[in-house]
This record gives structure tokens, C-alpha cells and sequence, in this order.
């Protein structure tokens, strides 16, 4: 382990500060805060989505640890304080799942149990189908794991949603990362306004999907319907300015490549799981969880009412204690 550079070595508002670890040809920005120094449970890594950092689980660590568990949060590759490579073929389920279980060998973990939200809810789906051995249990938070598409998944969704919804428009090299990186501070107050009821989602989609135009033509984001506060959204704006965009947005790029990686393989998850779903989260709407028993047999599922995508931010004392609940439960001392 060696320190973060002295830019990164300041407290983020109560938050832990960094360890960077080298992982393979990477170093990752490690944040820790241990409640378990006897080991007597596996260890809970916390896997942040897009566009978002460890520092989204702010308001987990201390609540994990204080429960008894070793919390470890981790900046991924091409965020935050962690090393941000440009090739997006460094950022498919394989690679990423590779980092987490180098981050485990790094850190002398057997086994773990992985929580991840949005991207990061796909990638610990991930990792317990391809690298089951090294995962005590699963926690997705927003995202569910649903069966291989018959097509490419890019093909169904612009054939849905049209060439303007952003998982299609990030397909095309640089253009989406150089549009957001000219005004971090209006993106990430975009991104982090409150849910809109459901009974508006019609009149929304599709035009909610169109991220990129949204943020060049749209009007000014309206600050009263933020839901996390100035000092935290700062957090995010300086990250994204130290790291760039485009490493979160290769994960998109891979979204197909993923698909052809999984053709014949075992979609299963074995590890016991939990799945938390936000009634209000129009883009990962909970309903999308239907049937994925059939795909994790050891499941438990809830939704927190009145909540939108950014769960661990609206709702933080909901959602830990829904995990708290199943993690006291399945891994007791």
C-alpha cells in the first residue's frame, strides 16, 4: 500500500482517507473503515455505480463498522483517486471483476460480500457469476440481474427508446465525456435531482434518457430539488475533474461486449443475496426485478417507498437497515 497523492489526502467530509493499492497494472483508491479486527465476518465491499464515486457510501462505512463489519470502499478504475487508463476494453465485466478480486488478494480476503449500486449493482452480479469462489454474498442495490438478452442490448434499446437514449449515444469515442467535462458543477446538479413521481414517467420518456442533450440544451438545473447537499455534490465535481469522465462511460461501451462475453455461460448466482429495489427509480424502475429468483435462488427482495435512484443518499437510514437486517442474519457471528 503506498499513500494517496497529498491533493487526495484531505478529509471528505468525515469520510476515510485514501490508501491506493496496486492491483495488476492498476493502483485503486482504497477507503476502509474496520468494525470486524477479529475477522469473525467475511469483509463488505462497497462497488459504487456511474457517476459516482466510493464517497457514495459515505453514509454506509460508518454503519457497517459500527455494526460489527469491516467496511471497504474502493474508488473503481477511471474514477475518483484510482488510476483512469483510456482504453474502454480495460473496462468490461471480466477486467473490472478482475480488479475486484486482485483488490481481495491484495488485501489478504478470501471471500467477501460484495454491495454495489447501479453500475456497480451490475458489475457484483457479475462477479458472482464469474468469479463465485471468491464471494460470500451479494447486495444489489437498484439494480437487478436479469437473464441474457436474445439481441445485442444496444439494438433492443435504441430500437426502444431511440439513437438519442445515452447508453446509445456513449457508444461514440470521446464526444461524451468532452460535452460533460466543460461544466462538471451543472452535470452533477443535474444528475442528483429528486425522483419524479410516477404518475409523470410517461410524459418523461424518452426524453429523460437523452442525458447528453439535456445537459447542452436543457434548462438550468433547479437547485431546490437537489437531494444530497453542496459540500458532498463538491466532492463529486472535484473527483470528476481529477479523473475525467470517460471512465465510467467505458463502461457503457462494453455493454454489448459483455452480452457476446456471457453467451453459454452460466448465469447463475449461488451466493445468498439481497436485492433492494426504490419505488420512485425511474431508470432501474423495481419492477425490473421480477423473476430473478429463477436466477438467484438464495434471494431476498425489497423496495423502499418514496425513493429514487440515489438510494444510499435519500434514504440511508431505510436501505442500512434493510442490509444490516439480512447481513446480522446470514453472516452471525
Amino acid at each position: 500500500m503506498t499513500p494517496a497523492p497529498p491533493t487526495m489526502l484531505r478529509a471528505m467530509n468525515g469520510f476515510p482517507e485514501p490508501q491506493r493499492i496496486k492491483v495488476g497494472e492498476t493502483e485503486l483508491a482504497v477507503y476502509e473503515v474496520n468494525g470486524d479486527p477479529d475477522g469473525a465476518r467475511p469483509p463488505v465491499v462497497f462497488v459504487h455505480g456511474w457517476p459516482e464515486i466510493a464517497y457514495s457510501w459515505k453514509n454506509q462505512l460508518p454503519a457497517f463498522a459500527a455494526a460489527g463489519f469491516r467496511a471497504i470502499a474502493f474508488d473503481l478504475k477511471g474514477f475518483g483517486a484510482s488510476d483512469a487508463p483510456k482504453d474502454p476494453a480495460l473496462y468490461d465485466a471480466a477486467h473490472m471483476t478482475g480488479d475486484f478480486e486482485g483488490l481481495l488478494d491484495a488485501l489478504g480476503i478470501e471471500k467477501a460480500i460484495f454491495c454495489g449500486h447501479d453500475w456497480g449493482g451490475a458489475l457484483v452480479w457479475s462477479m458472482g457469476q464469474l468469479r463465485p469462489e471468491r464471494v460470500a454474498g451479494i447486495i444489489g442495490l437498484c439494480t437487478p440481474l436479469r437473464a441474457r438478452a436474445p439481441a445485442p442490448p444496444l439494438t433492443i434499446i435504441e430500437q426502444r427508446f431511440g439513437p438519442k437514449h445515452y447508453f446509445v449515444q456513449f457508444q461514440e469515442r470521446d464526444t461524451p465525456e468532452a460535452l460533460f467535462e466543460t461544466d462538471p458543477d451543472r452535470f452533477f446538479h443535474l444528475m442528483f435531482q429528486g425522483p419524479a413521481p410516477r404518475e409523470k414517467w410517461p410524459a418523461l420518456i424518452p426524453h429523460v434518457y437523452d442525458l447528453p442533450g439535456r445537459f447542452r440544451d436543457g434548462p438550468a438545473p433547479s437547485n431546490d430539488k437537489v437531494i444530497i447537499p453542496e459540500a458532498d455534490i463538491q466532492v463529486y465535481i472535484d473527483a470528476y475533474k481529477r479523473s475525467g469522465f470517460h471512465g465510467g462511460i467505458n463502461l457503457y461501451r462494453n455493454i454489448d461486449a459483455n452480452w457476446r462475453f456471457m453467451d453459454g455461460r452460466d448465469e447463475t448466482v449461488a451466493a445468498p443475496s439481497l436485492w433492494i429495489g426504490a419505488e420512485l427509480d425511474l431508470f432501474l424502475p423495481p419492477e425490473g426485478a421480477d423473476g430473478m429468483d429463477a436466477l438467484v435462488p438464495d434471494l431476498e427482495k425489497h423496495v423502499i417507498a418514496g425513493c429514487g435512484h440515489w438510494i444510499m443518499w435519500e434514504k440511508p437510514q431505510e436501505a442500512n437497515a434493510l442490509m444490516l437486517d439480512w447481513l446480522t442474519r446470514r453472516f452471525s457471528i
